[in-house]
């Protein structure tokens, strides 16, 4: 069965880091633009990157520019979203979607393919 599998979640203090993963069973990223999307409770998702598998084309959402980055490793097969400086408000569940169109974008509704989702919570 292909899916996308993401990890690294958990707790995390106020102004501390993280770091998600995200790999495809049954299938390979190569190919995808790959998005992270994440949904607070209570709230809409939101996009809060893309990749393009050339990684020719990024999009970071405006609230974590220059906390998040979210590269790829193409022979690793993975793509990470690396969290710092981590907010409250930044409390949610995480996901990692796909799509294979070279289409870089931080709406949420363009992507096909999703994981299940790691919870990242940021409390002291």
């Amino acid at each position: 069965q292909s899916q996308l599998v993401e990890a690294g979640g958990g707790l995390v203090q106020p102004g501390g880091s993280l770091r998600l993963s995200c790999v495809a069973s049954g299938f390979t990223l190569d190919d995808y633009t790959v998005a992270w999307v994440r949904q607070a409770a209570g709230k809409e998702r939101e996009g809060v990157s893309s990749i393009s598998a050339s990684v020719d084309q990024i999009a970071i959402t405006n609230s974590v520019k220059g906390r998040f980055t979210a590269p790829r490793d193409n022979a690793k097969k993975t793509v990470y979203l690396r969290m710092n400086s981590l907010a409250p408000e930044d409390t949610a569940v995480y996901y990692c979607a796909a799509h294979l169109r070279a289409l870089c974008t931080l709406d949420a509704d363009e992507y096909t393919s999703w994981g299940q989702g790691t919870q990242v919570t940021v409390s002291s």
